[in-house]
């Protein structure tokens, strides 16, 4: 069956779980030395609108590692943005290839082209949702404190795509998610409403980072946004995770930063340097993880029992 990965509430809870729980096994594997190639002469299609390091470089490795190819797609390269129906280069481009990510702004366009595309599609970000890191965040907390399920996570910063799918994260994975943005710039509230048991908000940053297990924060601006850089450093003043947020969150807390960062605004270089900080194993987690995510829309991922993964220091 056709499946396709645009929102985390595209899969089961259970299903996630075994996404999680395979990256960890692919992720041994790969710093092992094993050659493994469950997808050899298989080939993806990379569309990219708007551009990336992280999400380029993991999925065209993870491509190269299991033994298939990828195929880059800048906007020179693609009839997306030039006046071709998204329905056409759906049918097109899902007849030469296996599987396909796609990197977008509005998120009705990677709908839309899922709706026509025969191969799986995956959401690589769109301005709504980003919910391959996500895979790659509940990857890094597990791998660092065992299982996410009933955890506090505290998001401090706008109401963007990334903190949309830390909303749908928190219903499919099981945890308390604070939410703390300014006036303005909140989430969008039809996604909140959705995971409204999971969900609370609190506009004040210090008492939404209490007892929190895991701190997680964006840029101010994202990419798009870079105008409104002046009028959104003042809004967000006060929202830099900072050395006065961490402690206020558990001892043992975790900070994550899905990346860029743009030290001393949304994050003080004494956090994301800092011991708490996981930043780099995060993303270094996308790979893993999205290969975990290939393997399942592929249909190649062997048969696992979720949360069955040992705690991992």
């Amino acid at each position: 069956m056709l499946r396709h990965f645009l929102t985390l509430n595209d899969l089961s809870g259970d299903e996630l779980r075994s996404i999680i729980d395979r990256a960890q096994v692919l992720k041994a594997m790969q710093k092992n030395g094993e050659i493994f190639e469950p997808l050899k002469n298989k080939v993806l299609g990379m569309v990219f609108e708007k551009s990336s390091t992280r999400t380029r470089v993991s999925f065209e490795t993870g491509m190269i590692q299991f033994g298939g190819q990828a195929i880059f797609l800048s906007p020179r390269d693609t009839q997306l943005g030039r006046g071709e129906p998204i329905e056409d280069s759906a049918r097109v481009l899902s007849s030469m290839v296996d599987i396909i990510m796609i990197r977008t702004f509005e998120h009705s366009k990677i709908e839309t082209f899922a709706k026509y595309s025969t191969v799986p599609v995956i959401n690589a970000l769109t301005d709504i949702y980003h919910p391959c890191q996500l895979l790659a965040d509940v990857q890094t907390y597990v791998e660092n404190r065992g299982d996410i399920r009933g955890k506090t996570v505290t998001w401090i910063g706008d109401g963007n795509n990334m903190c949309h799918s830390y909303i749908n994260a928190a219903k499919q994975f099981g945890f308390n998610l604070v939410i703390s943005t300014p006036a303005g710039f909140e989430a969008d509230k039809r996604i909140i409403a959705n995971a409204k048991d999971s969900v609370h908000l609190e506009s004040n940053p210090l008492k939404a980072a209490k007892n929190a297990d895991l701190v997680v924060t964006d840029v101010w601006a994202s990419m798009g946004q870079e105008e409104e850089q002046r009028i959104r450093e003042k809004a967000f003043a006060n929202y830099q995770v900072n050395d006065a947020i961490m402690a206020e969150a558990n001892s043992d807390a975790l900070f994550m930063h899905c990346l860029p960062a743009h030290r001393e605004e949304e994050v003080s270089s004494s956090v994301i340097d800092g011991p708490q900080s996981v930043v780099f194993q995060e993303a270094e987690n996308r790979l893993h993880s999205q290969k975990a995510l290939l393997e399942f829309l592929m249909g190649t991922m062997p048969a696992t029992t979720s949360n069955t993964t040992p705690h991992q220091a």
